[in-house]
């Protein structure tokens, strides 16, 4: 099963899997931003960061490999008279042919050994000044039952992240977190937060 068959299983039903509100985390960046600064969404699924922060007035595109998820996206998108870009697209086909603002993620499920050419990519990809934001689970993510994947090699440490950005600002820390995000992730749980900016 490739990964657009995956999550589109998983995005089936009408209810949104990891709930409406976005990431608590990236959200409670929101002031490192100006109002006219492009976000990235990467892995985005049904579209809680997107809408939250088009909803703040950002020019938002979202990238996820499901077109199941996507479109749940641009409904909610529509109803709000919202309007963000969205393409349907595996991360590891991704071609980073533009420069964002800011790219954030939260929750990918990328195996390890492909993780350094997206975080290649991401670096590439930013304006000078630019962040990129995220929240991965950390391999101590196996000995709690919220959410995220079940196979190590699907779960990060610290150092996963910073090997890379060498010459970015970097604020990498695993944390102990309670996620209250849909059905999808309830409870205690172990992350890495990633905060980094490219300032030159």
């Amino acid at each position: 099963m490739n990964q657009k068959e995956f999550w589109n299983n998983k995005f089936k039903n009408d209810d949104f899997l990891y709930g409406l509100k976005a990431n608590e985390f990236l959200a409670s960046n929101i002031n490192k931003f100006e109002k006219n600064m492009r976000i990235l969404c990467l892995g985005e699924g049904e579209g809680r960061n997107a809408i939250f922060f088009a909803k703040e007035g950002f020019d938002v595109t979202a990238i996820d490999s499901s077109d199941v998820a996507l479109a749940k996206l641009q409904k909610r998108a529509q109803n709000e008279n919202l309007n963000i870009k969205t393409f349907c697209i595996d991360l590891n086909s991704w071609q980073n042919s533009e420069k964002y603002d800011v790219i954030l993620i939260s929750y990918l499920h990328m195996h390890k050994d492909y993780l350094k050419e997206l975080l290649k990519k991401i670096e590439n990809s930013l304006t000078i000044g630019g962040y990129f934001i995220g929240e991965f689970f950390s391999k101590e993510q196996l000995n709690y039952n919220s959410g995220g994947p079940k196979d190590i090699d699907f779960l990060y440490n610290v150092e996963d992240f910073n090997n890379y950005f060498i010459d970015f600002k970097k604020d990498i820390k695993e944390e102990i977190v309670v996620l209250d995000e849909g059905d999808g992730h309830q409870g205690l749980a172990s992350v890495i937060r990633v905060i980094i900016k490219k300032e030159n």
